[in-house]
């Protein structure tokens, strides 16, 4: 379960994401120590971690919505860091991000957000714009909502827009950030039915940052976790579980961090003495 360790990637074979000793710093903070490992074609890599470990970082720099301070991300061969504008905006048309929360703009129809990246991308005429933001909406389950703005929506419909607007260049890479954050378990198994669906469907790379476990292990083919910006496990979801490293053991076995196992002790320690002093009065 040890990161990846090719050097260098070729866009003819290998991986379609490969990343190589990446750091991130905001100012003099690191978020990122040294992440490496490789995401193959049609694969779906799943990005574990608890709240603080960098994983959204990650899935940004990998998306290229943020520069590496140090190290490399290959995108299909092309490394992100030293891309030029031209080189960028030719990947981004390969590329299709679905963000935490949805992010759909609040003053635009779903329908218009949908195809905003075909009308900022392409030359292509309104009237094919149309057609294809109704497919993609077919394809996610929201044929008829054209119209509707993102606040008439609901939580799970807000993300499934988000999908299909993800969806609208025809990309061969996925990126989903905590695509079943704050929706109730029915809804989010609806979330993770579909990412299922268009991976059979599309043979596309997915790439999905989530803290939901039951939703990990249902879409993953592998595996990395990510734990105060390093990797400390990577692997199939079966060598995951068979992990003994004690940090993965006490993520998967949702086991509180010692200092809150230490003050719920002291707190428990304090009522239980309450109890007993109230004991006492009564008595009295």
């Amino acid at each position: 379960m040890e990161a990846d360790s090719n050097p260098t990637p070729s866009s003819a074979v290998g991986p379609m994401i490969s990343v190589r000793d990446l750091r991130v710093s905001y100012g003099e903070r690191e978020v990122l120590h040294g992440v490496s490992f490789d995401v193959h074609p049609g694969e779906t890599m799943v990005i574990l971690g608890g709240s603080g470990s960098g994983k959204s970082t990650l899935i940004r720099t990998l998306a290229g919505l943020e520069k590496p301070t140090t190290g490399a991300v290959w995108i299909k061969g092309k490394n992100i860091a030293t891309a030029t504008w031209r080189e960028m905006d030719e990947l981004r048309k390969k590329i299709g991000m679905s963000f935490q929360g949805g992010a759909l703009f609040g003053s635009m129809t779903l329908g218009e957000n949908v195809a905003l990246p075909l009308r900022e991308l392409t030359r292509l005429e309104d009237s094919t714009i149309r057609i294809m933001v109704r497919l993609k909406l077919e394809q996610v389950g929201l044929a008829g909502f054209e119209d509707y703005l993102p606040s008439e929506l609901s939580g799970g419909m807000m993300k499934r827009g988000a999908v299909a607007r993800a969806l609208a260049m025809d990309p061969e890479i996925l990126f989903f950030d905590e695509p079943s954050a704050g929706l109730d378990p029915i809804i989010a198994a609806g979330i993770d039915k579909l990412i299922l669906d268009l991976k059979r469907a599309f043979d596309m790379t997915i790439v999905v940052v989530t803290h939901e476990l039951a939703s990990a292990f249902l879409i993953a083919d592998r595996m990395v976790m990510i734990d105060k910006g390093n990797i400390i496990a990577l692997g199939t979801k079966e060598e995951m579980r068979a992990s003994l490293n004690p940090r993965v053991r006490q993520f998967l076995d949702r086991l509180p961090e010692p200092e809150v196992s230490t003050e719920l002790d002291y707190l428990q320690m304090l009522s239980g003495n309450h109890q007993k002093k109230r004991k006492s009065k009564f008595r009295g």
